[in-house]
Formats: structure tokens, sequence, C-alpha cells
């Protein structure tokens, strides 16, 4: 029998898909009544990278590739646009699903609502106040123009209340993230056993602590004083810890562009290709703390009670900061060395799981869907 619904589901870079995954497996539940089509528009793509990743999280193939590519944020969003109207007049979708705070996001949302499409938006409401982050104004933009509203955390509702969104189109559901790392956690390997692959065995002693670095956001890597000052205070603190630095394609070639690439030449710093979704999960797990200016890892330490230090002035998902793991540490690397230490001195704080970050958030986006959808059959005339 076929489902009386479907929804385009929009998926442009890997940490949309750790998102993506449990809603699909939401959908798929008899009562929901719906059918999903996954877009991939390629915003972000690595065919390796992307195999490992469908794979681990049990996806079939997109439906649709649009193979946008890189390209500057003006012609990247029309791109988008241009390439994903034509998926939309073919499939005639009940509604567009789309996830987090990208390009693609905001130009799928814009393309849907031109067809007097539902937009839902999963992830919605957070907000760093900063409009200097591209990311904060496809925030801002998205949810303006969705119809259903998916907040992670509390703060996500009272900005979009206070931004002028109807109460009846937010819904609290939690963190659909978690859900796939709670899944998954289990399966993640230990850091000896990722440094045993990439031919790093010796440099770490069993169960001995370690820091984990990341770093990728433009505002970081593509200043050369910024991203000479962090990676300084990297090779400093690594006299005080060993630090583990899956290198960013972007932030590789930043550190080759600006001659910086000698400060990797540490003994006790090692760099590490871009990992699978398993092995950074391990890797965080185990870690004695992490430093970071990506949003998702912030959410993933808090789950996972591991002491995190944000390496930008703001954060979007404040409740990382008022109840998990996480600190805000700016980019002053005295400030940056100093919570380091603390950390391993006193070990950091655990901070607790925020409210529905419980591994069950996607199954409230689909019973919250299913719901609106029958209210509107059942208003039609």
């Amino acid at each position: 029998m076929s489902r009386p619904y479907r929804i385009v589901c929009v998926i442009a870079a890997r940490p949309n898909l750790m998102k993506m995954a449990p809603l699909l497996h939401a959908f798929q539940a008899p009562d929901t009544q719906v059918e999903t089509l996954l877009v991939h528009t390629g915003q972000h793509y690595d065919a390796d990278m992307d195999t490992q990743f469908f794979s681990t999280l049990g996806l079939s193939e997109p439906d649709f590739r649009l193979q946008v590519g890189s390209a500057s944020h003006a012609v990247q969003t029309a791109e988008v646009m241009r390439r994903f109207e034509p998926v939309l007049e073919q499939t005639a979708p009940t509604a567009v699903l789309v996830v987090g705070d990208v390009n693609s996001t905001l130009a799928c949302a814009l393309t849907a609502v031109k067809q007097n499409i539902p937009v839902l938006h999963v992830e919605a409401g957070l907000r760093s106040f900063d409009r200097a982050m591209p990311e904060e104004i496809n925030r801002l933009l998205t949810d303006q123009i969705s119809e259903l509203l998916f907040t992670s955390e509390a703060s996500g509702t009272s900005n979009l209340l206070r931004e002028g969104i109807a109460a009846h189109r937010i819904h609290f559901v939690g963190n659909v993230m978690i859900d796939t790392l709670l899944r998954q956690l289990p399966n993640a390997p230990t850091a000896s056993a990722i440094l045993g692959q990439a031919n790093l065995a010796g440099f770490l002693p069993a169960g001995a602590p370690y820091a984990l670095l990341t770093l990728h956001r433009p505002a970081n890597v593509d200043d050369p004083q910024r991203l000479r000052a962090l990676m300084t205070a990297m090779v400093r603190l690594s006299d005080d810890v060993p630090v583990l630095f899956p290198l960013h394609p972007r932030t590789s070639g930043m550190l080759k562009q600006y001659e910086l690439g000698h400060l990797l030449d540490t003994p006790r710093l090692a760099c590490l290709p871009p990992q699978s979704y398993l092995h950074m999960l391990g890797l965080m797990k185990h870690a004695a703390m992490v430093l970071t200016d990506s949003g998702g890892v912030q959410e993933e330490t808090t789950a996972l009670r591991v002491p995190c230090l944000t390496l930008r002035d703001n954060t979007e998902r404040p409740v990382t900061v008022s109840e998990g793991s996480n600190a805000i540490a700016g980019r002053d690397p005295a400030v940056i060395l100093a919570l380091c230490r603390d950390i391993l001195r006193y070990g950091g704080k655990a901070g607790r799981i925020p409210q529905y970050w419980d591994g069950h958030a996607a199954e409230r986006v689909a019973a919250a869907t299913s719901n609106w959808l029958q209210s509107r059959r059942e208003r039609r005339p």
C-alpha cells in the first residue's frame, strides 16, 4: 500500500548525514504514512568519505545528487536553487525537510516556499547573535519561511518566539544528532586502534591522556595571524599533553598557503587525515579534552560528558555551556592554555545531558509531522 505523503529530505554536508539518518529511519515506521526521498546537494562532497558515512549510518544512496560543489556563498546558493527546482517539479512533495544551517538549507527552503511547498526545519532556532557568520543568516532566514520548526534545546524555542514565530509551529523535540551518536557509540574504536591504522601506534601509550583538536571555520583558519596564534597555542599545549589533530582539508590548505606547516612538525602533535564518523566518536569519547570550533562537536562532547573548549567568542548552542561540558575559550592563546591546564589538573566539567537528548528526538519529529499532515488533510474542503 502506497503512503499518502511524500517528503523530500535534503542533505549537503557530512554533519547533515548524522542528523538525517535517524529521521529517515523514524519516517519508515508504518504509522507515519510518509514516503521520503533523499536529495544530496553535493555542497560538501568526498566520494570515499561519503561512502563510509552512508554505510556506517545504514543509509541508502540518495535519490538525487545535485553535485553542486564548492563556490562563493552567492554562487553556491543560487546553483543549489537552480538544480533543486526541477527535483520539486518532478517529485511534487507534500513538504521539504531541511536540517542545520548550511547554504543548501536556505537555498532548498527558499526554492520550496516559492513553489508553495511547506518547509520543515530540524535544528531550528539556534542563534549565535553574530551576523558575521554566514550560518547565522541561513538560520534566521530559514526559520522565517518554515512551516514547522523543530528545536534541539530550549533556547531555540525562546529565540523563535521572540522573533515572532507562532508557538503552534514550534516543537521542542531534542537533538537528532545525539540519536545517531547513542546508536553508533558502541561501534566506536579506541584511540589506540585509530592511531595504529594511521601508522602512529607508538605516539600514545595505551590509556594515556590526550587532547583532541578540530579546526575548520573560516573565521579561524582563513586569517593567518589568528591561525598562527591558535596553532602556536596547540604546540605549547603539546608540552603538557599529546594533541591529536585530524586535519580538515581547508585547514591543511591554509597552513600551506600561509607557510605555517612547520608548526605541525611538533613531536607531541599528531596530524591525522580526515576521520570517519565512528573514528571521530572514538577519539572524542576517550579524550581528556576536546578543543574545537565546530558546533556539532560541542553537542557531541556534551552528550559524551567530555570537557570541551570552543575556540570561538560565541556559540549558537548555549545549552552545551549552561548544562553540558562545553566552555567558550575564545581565541586568546594565554586563556586557552590556562583553561586546558585547569582541565588537566582538575578534570574539567562533565555537565549533564540536556533535556530530550535521549536518542528519541527523530521519533518526536516524525510524530509531530504526522499529526500536522493529518490535520492539514482534515482541514481541506
